[in-house]
């Protein structure tokens, strides 16, 4: 989000000059919802139920991306690290997230949670109610994710 916010600032800083240039400015993009179809979160990366819904893409001069992710109850990712970081913002239901060494946390709807490049974390749904979060992070030399192991059921708690 952060690298987004300065892109955003340095297009409204270089709207003026581009006016002025007589360059044309570039045109927004409307994404409409529903347009773009979901996928189930592949097997080797989750365990259980999972459904990804893209928001957007990495756009030039911007590396952001962004997904809508639905895990039903007792599903969740493998481990996994950002190279910039990741953030979620919990949109549904109550999940949980560990970072690698820590306690298991409980996450509920309107909860941000930060993770920082290179942390090994998990997340995902609690064991009896499902739970939606946005993910944003960035793409570094190709990658907005380094998938690892999965998630034992005695890590997640069952």
């Amino acid at each position: 989000m952060r690298s987004n916010a300065a892109a955003t600032l340095a297009l409204v800083l270089a709207a003026p000059a581009l006016a002025q240039s007589g360059a044309p400015a570039p045109d927004m993009v409307i994404t409409r919802a529903g347009s773009q179809a979901s996928s189930k979160g592949p097997a080797q990366y989750f365990t259980g139920s999972v459904r990804v819904d893209p928001l957007f893409g990495a756009r030039p001069p911007s590396a952001t991306t962004g997904a809508y992710v639905s895990f039903e109850p007792g599903a969740r990712s493998a481990w996994h690290t950002h190279p910039a970081g990741q953030e979620l913002v919990v949109t549904a239901g109550t999940g949980r997230v560990q970072q690698w060494g820590a306690a298991v946390q409980e996450i509920r709807a309107g909860d941000v949670i930060w993770t920082p490049p290179g942390v090994k974390h998990w997340h995902g749904a609690a064991p009896s109610t499902g739970m939606t979060h946005m993910a944003i992070q960035n793409v570094v030399k190709g990658k907005n994710v380094e998938w690892l192991e999965k998630v034992s059921d005695e890590q997640y708690g069952k």
